[in-house]
């Protein structure tokens, strides 16, 4: 099977799978993660089949929603993948993306990924991106509602040094979130294209913040 084919399957698949999905992890949040991926490969020396499959791939069963089990994902990955006679080392690499892409992992690891490679440097890239600016902001506030939290409540601070477990586990504000990940994300980007798009983003957020507390408190 083609580069192509296999892109094109995985793409139908994803669609399937994720077709009841929260909606800031659907099809289309997989869709904004692909397109930014293969906007930041553009020119750089890597294997574009991992880059396509590690962006359609890895929220394929976010663990999150699936009882935090962080094995679920990799392993429907796995299975997919296998069924489609991609090679093991393709297969492995992708894997070891949605293994390490997650914020929550990079907490005990100075934000950097345990598993190095241009790959998941851009893949982890493409998925932070799309946790920045509007759609950041709006991907928070839908979270936030589907688990029932307050937007914000200004006598629960921020945790500024959450352990993965903490991260995991948190019931705070949506706007806490913006403190303890999101606001946090520019300066983790890895790529010299992932920063550069990570910079607009990164000061929508800091005005909308701005406007919120104005709002807030009730001032003109």
């Amino acid at each position: 099977m083609k580069d192509s084919e296999i892109v094109v399957e995985t793409i139908a698949f994803v669609k399937e799978t994720l077709k009841e999905a929260e909606g800031g992890h659907d099809w289309f949040h997989i869709q904004r993660v692909y397109s930014n991926a293969e906007q930041i490969a553009r020119g750089e020396d890597v294997d574009l089949l991992v880059v396509s499959l590690g962006a359609l791939l890895h929220d394929i069963a976010d663990a999150k929603f699936h009882n935090g089990d962080e094995s679920v994902g990799p392993r429907i990955a796995k299975r997919f993948l296998d069924s489609l006679g991609v090679g093991q080392d393709v297969i492995a690499h992708v894997v070891h993306i949605i293994n390490n892409i997650s914020f929550k992992n990079s907490l005990s690891n100075n934000g950097q990924p345990k598993f190095d490679s241009k790959e998941l440097q851009i893949v982890q890239d493409a998925d932070r991106l799309d946790a920045m600016g509007a759609i950041g902001i709006a991907r928070a506030f839908n979270y936030g509602g589907f688990k029932n939290r307050e937007m914000y409540n200004p006598d629960i601070a921020p945790n500024l040094n959450l352990t993965k477990e903490e991260y995991k586990t948190s019931k705070a504000p949506t706007i806490n979130h913006f403190y303890e990940k999101l606001l946090l994300l520019k300066d983790q980007m890895n790529t010299p294209t992932g920063k550069k798009m990570a910079e607009e983003r990164h000061a929508y957020m800091l005005g909308f913040l701005k406007q919120f507390y104005k709002e807030w408190n009730g001032q003109s």
